[in-house]
């Protein structure tokens, strides 16, 4: 409960929206927002008004606000996330969480009204190859801003929390994001690509360069695999990377574009031969999760983050950010089918529990309370002052 025994009422910025779910911020809106519900506690999403045809006030028990937004590829988002801050700086919430470090800036709305405020930084964006220039130079003015606004910092791994504080001497409370483990799923869904079980490697994840899968697709079809590659994801936009990687000739490649069936995608994860994560910039990364959960043998480029999700190997394999790296892993994974079996038996054993959702919003009930505990002091001591 927050002032007057009203149930503690919480306010979730800087996502597409509920119950959107394409996306991790979007995830992690839906596994939490609902979790907190059940305990009593009053949340409301943001949403971004172009993505929902219908706008229904509340779904689930979730309070729905649609803000509008500048819709382009570079303003969407922020132009969203400010009009959201206005609005929930006159509303009448307990706390404001905002997701996405772009949003940094943004809390000097809530603390200039009051508001008790927590961010969740997500990963390194002002180092991703699709944030040149000044959109680079912005995301770190804006990662910096965040580290001073708000009155919390979160970040979703160890190894993120430890860059916080190298690079802006900012502590933060470090909450992960959760997994959901799944043992089975219909195998024949894998058909409609004329795939079988183990029969081929795995990559999921927007096409884009922060990811890598360019440089597996060049790695790949470069080794001897009898096996193919299948390529989950795709941009919402035109765009020469993602088209440049299309067109490679080899018939091994197979381009799904998005696989919007959770069936299918699960189906994807558990009967493919290997996963292999190329992704660079994050923390805790929820694609990373879900092949965890579903029991992959997961091939993952060599950084400090996919260091601490597979606990330094003992949950994966590691290839450095060449092709020929790449081209030296599959064939080595495809020549120890013992090793990848082995790897997938033990994989769900990596889901420690800090990648518990229930957990995860434990840890999020308690630092919003604590906020609102905080503010109702700070109030009291102006007034007895």
């Amino acid at each position: 409960m927050s002032k007057n025994n009203k149930p503690l009422h919480v306010a979730i910025v800087g996502t597409r929206g509920y119950p959107y779910v394409y996306g991790g911020y979007e995830t992690f809106v839906k596994e939490m927002g609902e979790r907190l519900v059940q305990r009593g506690i009053e949340v409301t999403v943001y949403c971004h008004a172009p993505l929902f045809e219908k706008k229904p006030k509340k779904v689930n028990g979730i309070n729905l606000v649609y803000i509008p937004c500048v819709e382009t590829k570079s303003l969407s988002q922020l132009t969203n996330s400010l009009l959201s801050m206005i609005h929930v700086c006159f509303s009448k919430v307990d706390v404001v969480f905002v997701v996405n470090s772009a949003n940094g800036p943004f809390g000097i709305l809530t603390k200039a009204f009051g508001k008790p405020s927590t961010i969740n930084v997500d990963g390194l964006e002002w180092l991703r190859p699709k944030w040149k220039g000044l959109g680079a130079r912005y995301y770190l003015f804006a990662s910096r801003l965040a580290t001073k606004l708000y009155d919390q910092l979160i970040t979703d791994s160890d190894e993120m929390e430890k860059i916080y504080l190298e690079k802006f001497n900012a502590p933060s409370k470090m909450i992960a994001y959760g997994a959901n483990p799944r043992l089975s799923s219909d195998s024949t869904l894998i058909e409609e690509w004329d795939l079988q079980k183990q029969s081929y490697f795995l990559i999921v994840g927007r096409l884009i360069p922060d990811n890598n899968a360019d440089l597996i697709v060049e790695g790949f079809v470069k080794s001897k695999s009898k096996r193919k590659l299948v390529i989950v994801g795709d941009v919402p936009y035109h765009d020469k990377f993602a088209q440049r990687m299309k067109q490679v000739d080899d018939k091994r490649l197979i381009f799904t574009g998005y696989v919007r069936d959770q069936e299918q995608l699960a189906s994807l994860y558990h009967n493919c031969f290997a996963y292999f994560h190329g992704h660079e910039y994050g923390g805790t990364n929820p694609a990373m999760l879900k092949a965890l959960g579903y029991g992959c043998a997961i091939l993952a480029l060599d950084t400090r983050f996919n260091q601490e999700m597979l606990q330094k190997g003992k949950f994966g394999w590691y290839f450095d950010k060449n092709a020929a790296s790449v081209v030296d892993i599959t064939e080595k994974a495809e020549s120890s089918p013992e090793k990848m079996e082995n790897l997938r038996e033990h994989a769900r054993e990596g889901l420690t529990d800090k990648y518990n959702w229930d957990v995860v919003t434990d840890e999020y009930e308690t630092l919003f309370k604590a906020l609102c505990k905080r503010k109702i002091k700070e109030n009291l001591v102006e007034i007895n002052y």
